[in-house]
């Protein structure tokens, strides 16, 4: 190995640089993921304890090595229970970004999802039409892989065809099923009344409530589009990877569903821009 340079005991070489660098993109990209979320101050923590592990071994402090050598030992489970979210954010991530399954994947995945050509959209923009127009909230999942059980269980099964009526029944205010998300997969609603889990970003905008909030949460959980209108103000938001556009036209938001279902969507979803601006409340509002 060829050494460049040495720094008292440590012996540098371009290796090292190399490693350095990767390293420094590797964390980089780990804040960005968690930045805006309360898990970012306990990963700055935990990488500034390891750091002080790194030099306190490197200086051959053998007994304060070795408690901080537990400590990190033990630190590994407890980064996995503590960032289990973060980290199947960051796999969800690196899988949606590969190109093996931009090119592989996407083909299979084409043929395989050939049903939502019979897939009518117009009665979820109907419905939104209704719903904005009449600033009833709504919430509705769209799920191009899995029937995702795990949330559906949450509400109550339905498993019915999509249609107008049925979508304004069900988030008609004095509904029993109108408090949570409807879950559609392959043209059918699977569920109702469905918990979904809320983003703990704080990056976003103070107006959004709860309703907006889950949207975006689900988007950054799990592989779906969102759709959610708030009872406050009739705003519709599109949330997908965690990302979210709003003030869409109807036409638009058909668009964007379509392009999800049928596996067509941009390679940077995050970096469409917002058609028309949208006029801000005079204070913030619950969705």
């Amino acid at each position: 190995m060829v050494f460049l340079f040495k720094i008292g005991f440590l012996e540098v070489s371009w290796v090292d640089f190399v490693d350095i660098a990767l390293v420094s993109v590797l964390l980089y990209q780990v804040y960005k993921l968690i930045r805006g979320s309360i898990a970012v101050n306990i990963f700055l923590g935990i990488l500034a304890l390891y750091l002080v592990y790194l030099i306190v071994r490197a200086a051959q402090m053998e007994l304060l090595a070795t408690i901080l050598g537990q400590f990190m030992g033990v630190g590994v489970l407890a980064m996995i229970i503590l960032f289990q979210p973060e980290i199947r954010k960051f796999l969800l991530v690196i899988g949606r970004g590969t190109e093996f399954k931009e090119n592989f994947f996407k083909t299979i995945s084409n043929w395989r999802h050939q049903y939502h050509d019979d897939f009518d959209i117009s009665e979820i923009i109907e419905a939104a039409k209704t719903l904005k127009a009449s600033k009833t909230g709504a919430l509705v999942v769209f799920s191009r892989d899995t029937e995702l059980k795990f949330y559906a269980q949450t509400g109550d099964a339905l498993d019915a065809s999509v249609n107008k009526r049925l979508l304004l029944s069900i988030f008609n205010k004095n509904s029993p099923l109108h408090d949570g998300a409807v879950i559609v997969h392959k043209g059918r609603i699977k569920a109702a009344r469905c918990v979904l889990p809320v983003s703990e970003n704080d990056n976003l905008p103070a107006h959004f409530g709860l309703r907006h909030r889950a949207a975006v949460g689900m988007s950054e959980n799990t592989d779906t589009l969102v759709m959610a209108i708030s009872e406050e103000s009739g705003r519709l938001i599109l949330a997908r990877n965690g990302k979210y556009l709003r003030s869409l036209k109807l036409k638009q938001v058909e668009q964007r569903i379509l392009q999800y279902l049928h596996n067509d969507e941009p390679a940077r979803w995050e970096e469409l821009k917002e058609e028309e601006p949208e006029h801000t409340e005079p204070s913030p509002a619950k969705a």
